[in-house]
């Protein structure tokens, strides 16, 4: 979508959500909106993230997937490219991982999907990939989370898993405001 589109549809989130980034203006935003930053947003608003600011504990400010639900066009992915490669039937069109990177994205952090939580419930009835730490990521696994009896759980399953139900969320970093 062209710039401008981007931008109103950001403006409309960020007005219609205050309790996500309480005390920052608009204008402070979008004025640190780098070409390539908006590619990627606009890649994220393609696929079903509806990202918006997010205040992180640490003071950094954050563009998060948003939906409800992890974002409807990234998901029956596996995790990453080696467990793509892993699989010999039924491979999925891509990884998390591969499609993050090509979108110059970061796959949310244990600690960054639980924050998410603490502002709204999210993945209610689907689940999300995170980054995996190595030591996970070497054995085969890889993790993913949800939200199930108003708790965030998560889980490990085989990295060259996929599901119609699991997605993953991303995210930008913005910087400090």
């Amino acid at each position: 979508m062209d710039q401008a589109t981007l931008i109103d549809i950001l403006h409309h989130r960020f007005t219609d959500h205050p309790d996500r980034h309480p005390a920052v203006k608009w204008d402070d935003i979008v004025s640190r909106l780098s070409p390539e930053m908006l590619r990627s947003l606009d890649w994220m608003e393609q696929t079903g993230g509806e990202p918006d600011i997010v205040a992180m504990p640490n003071g950094q400010w954050v563009f998060v997937d948003c939906a409800a639900e992890s974002p409807s066009g990234r998901r029956s992915l596996c995790y990453d490219e080696a467990a793509l490669e892993k699989r010999k039937k039924n491979k999925p069109a891509g990884s998390a991982v591969a499609e993050a990177v090509a979108h110059g994205v970061a796959l949310l952090t244990e600690d960054l999907y639980r924050h998410l939580q603490t502002i709204q419930p999210f993945d209610v009835k689907t689940s999300s990939w995170i980054e995996t730490p190595e030591a996970i990521r070497t054995q085969g696994g890889a993790l993913f989370c949800d939200r199930r009896y108003d708790h965030v759980f998560v889980y490990h399953n085989g990295a060259d898993s996929y599901y119609a139900n699991r997605g993953f969320r991303t995210y930008l970093m913005l910087g400090t405001i």
